[in-house]
């Protein structure tokens, strides 16, 4: 076990997935407004049979030390409400007494995560314990055409991967659990419902595992059989929280009076709320009896930002500060949320979590984890260490002094609770004792991106990334005529991958040789199942501007290591085109276009087989001055393949949403021998 200790900085805190859905202009019609949520007086219908609750002599997990089931305590579903004031004594109670460490787990697929994650963290109950289940689904930017978006459809990398889902369900089985319900909310149509669940996967992922699928929205609109589970029912005890109005979802409160609540959140930056994970996605099971349908108005959280965001729509003046305060509210708002809700337990998926802004700008951490535990303060409090949003003074600089999200310490602030040191075990602890990449793009109008104080470069730790070297050339000698025969080839051991942008595996293989003097860097690259897509026609010794558009190999090289956001780009074309620049992410423009990387290129083409062979020195001045012995350079190798339905290939994936090579926390790396 170790103890994670940073610096915090409690403040009274307190932005939004997306506007009310009757404000969205991409928004389908929305549900009938005849369903009026119940008034407060309405007597819920009776609770399901949830089964008996856990047995307070129900000893602690031994092999996992997660927190001991808990006693049921006084009832929370009476005849006429749920009892707030009641729910919220027992999650402070709970959460008191717990002192479970966070579990980081890194490795692996996003199914093999979700089972370890549960494993570790999901306390041992009886059998007959109803277990809810609730990933993110919702909260993206809509739908998107992967053919038109590059083959983002608007989910993948906003919302929990449905693989790792299938892992903490089939974990839950083998324990011998039976009564397992999967329940999201929704800020749209019953359409759109389906069509989130065909396009998300989970209406296949809980057609395929037996167990129902639940909207946690209006009864008599989504969920018309059975007993309802989206129904809204009352709440007391609310006064002075600032969700006074707050509605709760049936199922919900059935599972936290008698049985298991598991929160399956997405780790990503977030453009207002700074990151999401468990406090944040518990906005997806919030309704408010302001106007009807209850479950459309859950933008009412972050109201306050909506003056703010229609002056920037304006082109008016809109302070940070403005938006800051608007933030700070919505945090006291899930603050007080999350005393009324909190979940038994949180396992987020981050195969791999996303930095960026958690809708468009979507930039995927280095390595898949999982973080999971007991106490959502302290699973957020660990999340925000790794995507490096904790103690983060450039945050702190844009934030009027806010190091971390406010949300996260307004919770805090709730709980009269210290967060800087958070017991932390797993094999993916010793993540948090690195320099941690960071990124995030805010909707107030700022973006942030570096490390965490300490680290040399962005990206991962060196021994993560995948490395080629680069061989010295000593007396061997090269002649560029793109045969590549020369010894020295044969004593290069390639890069090579098969893999597109996300990791996919694909039919086009790609090697690339390197080879180095004080003069120049060699390379060598054999292109398989290539169509030879480019258009000859242009002259092959005038920089071809947009090579990219056809096919090519692209080098992105890093010379020095300590700028990771500043590189240089090569691109060289199967018959000795080149376009080159010079990149820096964090400079307006970001693109230097007159630069030139001197190269030489040859190369050969074998159309039958489908094959081309690149060879290549490249001279530019920025690129020997770094050609040492034992130096290591940030290396990125990508492949553009085909036409009509491209292939954007990757030798280190960014695992991006869409097709992203700028991503420099993905690069390989190349060692010079």
């Amino acid at each position: 076990m170790r103890a994670l200790t940073l610096a915090l900085v409690l403040a009274a805190c307190g932005g939004p997935d997306a506007p009310p859905a009757a404000a969205r202009p991409d928004q389908q019609p929305t549900a009938p407004t005849d369903l009026a949520p119940p008034p407060a007086d309405a007597a819920p219908a009776p609770p399901r049979d949830a089964g008996p609750a856990p047995s307070p002599d129900a000893t602690p997990d031994a092999v996992t030390r997660a927190s001991p089931a808990w006693d049921a305590g006084v009832p929370v579903v009476t005849a006429g409400t749920v009892d707030g004031a009641a729910l919220m004594a027992r999650t402070r109670a709970r959460l008191a007494a717990d002192d479970s460490p966070v579990h980081v787990l890194t490795g692996g697929t996003a199914e093999d995560l979700g089972r370890r994650a549960c494993e570790a963290a999901v306390p041992r109950v009886p059998a007959d314990t109803p277990i809810l289940l609730k990933p993110n689904i919702g909260g993206f930017n809509w739908f998107k055409n992967p053919k038109r978006s590059g083959g983002d459809d608007g989910l993948r990398g906003r919302t929990t991967d449905p693989a790792f889902v299938r892992g903490v369900i089939r974990c839950l089985k083998a324990r011998g659990h039976t009564r397992l319900t999967l329940a999201e909310g929704w800020g749209a149509t019953p359409k759109d419902w389906k069509r989130l669940m065909t396009v998300s996967g989970y209406g296949a992922l809980a057609e395929a595992e037996g167990i129902p699928m639940v909207a946690l929205q209006d009864d008599g609109v989504f969920d018309v059989q059975g007993d309802q589970p989206g129904k809204p029912l009352a709440v007391s005890g609310l006064e002075g929280t600032g969700v006074e109005t707050a509605l709760m979802p049936k199922a919900l409160a059935e599972h936290l009076a008698h049985g298991l609540v598991i929160s399956l959140p997405k780790i990503k930056a977030h453009r207002f709320a700074v990151f999401s994970a468990g406090l944040k996605g518990m906005q997806g099971t919030v309704y408010y009896s302001d106007a009807a349908p209850a479950y459309l108005q859950r933008w009412r959280t972050h109201r306050e930002l909506g003056p703010w965001r229609r002056k920037k729509k304006a082109g008016e003046p809109a302070p940070v500060a403005e938006f800051v305060a608007a933030l700070e509210v919505f945090a006291n708002r899930i603050a007080a949320l999350m005393l009324l809700e909190a979940p038994h337990v949180v396992l987020a998926e981050g195969a791999p979590a996303m930095s960026g802004d958690g809708f468009v700008v979507l930039t995927p951490t280095p390595e898949p984890v999982a973080i999971a535990g007991t106490h959502p303060v302290k699973v957020d409090r660990v999340v925000a260490a790794y995507l490096g949003l904790w103690d983060n003074a450039a945050l702190a600089a844009e934030l009027g002094g806010h190091r971390t999200s406010p949300v996260l310490t307004a919770a805090a602030a709730k709980l009269g609770l210290d967060l800087t040191t958070v017991k932390v075990e797993g094999d993916g602890a010793d993540l948090l004792d690195r320099p941690r990449p960071y990124h995030l793009k805010s909707m107030a109008g700022f973006e942030i991106r570096g490390t965490t104080a300490g680290a040399p470069a962005a990206g991962p730790p060196a021994d993560d990334r995948p490395t080629v070297t680069a061989v010295a050339l000593g007396a061997d000698a090269v002649t560029l005529d793109g045969r590549a025969d020369e010894p020295v080839w044969a004593r290069a051991t390639p890069a090579v991958w098969t893999t597109d942008f996300a990791g996919e595996t694909t039919p086009h293989r790609t090697e690339v040789r390197f080879a180095w003097a004080p003069d120049g860097l060699y390379l060598h690259a054999t292109l398989h199942d290539t169509g030879l897509n480019t258009d000859r026609s242009k002259p092959v010794g005038v920089e071809r501007f947009q090579l990219y558009k056809e096919d090519c190999l692209e080098l992105f090289l890093d010379p020095d290591p300590s700028t990771p956001n500043a590189y240089l780009e090569i691109e060289l074309g199967p018959f000795g085109h080149v376009f080159d620049l010079k990149v820096n992410l964090a400079a307006r423009p970001r693109e230097d276009m007159a630069w030139n990387s001197d190269a030489r290129v040859a190369t050969t083409q074998d159309p039958s087989g489908r094959v081309a062979t690149i060879e290549a020195k490249l001279t530019n001045r920025a690129i020997t001055a770094a050609l040492r012995p034992g130096a290591l350079l940030p290396l990125g190798l990508f492949r553009m393949e085909g036409k009509g339905r491209r292939a954007y290939l990757a030798w280190s994936p960014p695992r991006t949403a869409k097709p992203k090579f700028h991503v420099p926390e993905a690069f390989g790396r190349l060692r010079l021998e």
